[in-house]
């Protein structure tokens, strides 16, 4: 309960990305995390993943992460001990993935299933939950949530490379001009850098007509 008003907090929404300078999601050809994370940021993460988070996402990025997450628990040779286990937790972890093609039940252990509108199936979550909210991939769903003024924060960690030629998934493509209030900031293994804001969507440029 909130102290001051006596009402249910409402749950928080926090969109969270990794990217490169040139803001790419990932890269042909290149490993995981670029091949950079490091012992400090996978012990924050680990932190991260027991603060009671649940996760959203879109249908493509359920496939790719049940799909290593049951690869990892298998013993899969291609992930470091760290990346394994990190994984392998995601399983444990309440998730929320947002398809109108899927069917239930989802085989990846606590996933539910939502099959219509996400903007306003997020909207409820909102007003009805209490826990954290956090994106998990899914950029295209970060886009509408964040169009519609649903995101509470906006949280980036950016690796040092720039991969100008072999890039995928251009994160900021199809956003709204958004004003960012940055509350946190640090470096990880000295060369990660987490950036954390929160966002306020503008109609146009700040102080034009349109603001």
């Amino acid at each position: 309960m909130d102290g001051k008003t006596g009402e249910a907090s409402s749950a928080s929404l926090m969109i969270d990305l990794i990217i490169s300078l040139d803001g790419y999601a990932s890269a042909e050809g290149w490993p995981g995390w670029w091949g950079l994370e490091g012992p400090e940021y996978l012990g924050w993460l680990e932190q991260e993943g027991e603060k009671g988070y649940t996760f959203l996402l879109g249908a493509n990025t359920y496939r790719l992460m049940s799909g290593m997450s049951e690869e990892a628990a298998a013993g899969g040779s291609e992930f470091s001990e760290e990346e394994g286990a990190s994984l392998t937790g995601l399983a444990a972890v309440p998730k929320v993935v947002f398809s109108s093609s899927m069917q239930a039940p989802l085989t990846w252990p606590n996933s539910e299933l939502v099959t219509g509108d996400a903007v306003e199936a997020v909207s409820e979550m909102k007003r009805t939950r209490t826990g954290p909210l956090s994106t998990l991939g899914s950029l295209s769903l970060c886009r509408s949530l964040l169009t519609a003024g649903l995101v509470d924060r906006f949280r980036l960690v950016v690796f040092p490379v720039i991969t100008g030629r072999t890039g995928r998934e251009r994160i900021y493509d199809g956003y709204p001009d958004v004003a960012l209030e940055m509350v946190d900031s640090r470096t990880f293994d000295g060369r990660l850098q987490l950036l954390d804001y929160i966002p306020t969507v503008l109609s146009g440029p700040p102080g034009s007509r349109s603001t």
